[in-house]
């Protein structure tokens, strides 16, 4: 039996909670991105660990990966039933992202964290110049 997602439903009749702020596209906003998350979620009374994990990788990626100048990166935490979706969007939309093996240095294990930590994952496409980089994590 397949269990729905977030992404199988309609948000507007399901979604419980949500929560969505813009950060500066720097180390420091990526920082905050991961905070604002263990706060919001523990404030729902969800566990956080995990999501914070994820979180931090999507943040970092949209600051190193996904940052133009003088333009934010958006996360969004949405729940549904015992689902939580996160999205981190950010304004390099033709830098889609790659999973790799990472070399001997830390670089490249973001994905690979999320893969490990998300029940799903995966990049939604514009609205130009946007992309939205989006994991779901269920059994909340």
């Amino acid at each position: 039996m397949r269990c729905a997602t977030l992404s199988d439903v309609n948000h507007e009749t399901t979604l419980t909670r949500q929560f969505s702020v813009q950060l500066s596209p720097t180390r420091r906003g990526a920082r905050l991105a991961r905070l604002l998350t263990v706060e919001q979620l523990r404030s729902w009374g969800l566990a956080f660990d995990a999501a914070a994990q994820v979180v931090a990788e999507l943040a970092a990626n949209a600051v190193v990966h996904g940052r133009v100048p003088g333009r934010d990166f958006r996360l969004t935490l949405l729940v549904a039933g015992d689902v939580l979706r996160i999205e981190v969007t950010d304004t390099r939309g033709e830098r889609m992202p790659v999973v790799r093996e990472p070399s001997d240095g830390e670089a490249g294990r973001g994905l690979l964290l999320v893969e490990a930590f998300a029940d799903r994952w995966g990049v939604t496409p514009g609205p130009a110049p946007r992309k939205t980089v989006w994991a779901e994590l269920t059994g909340l």
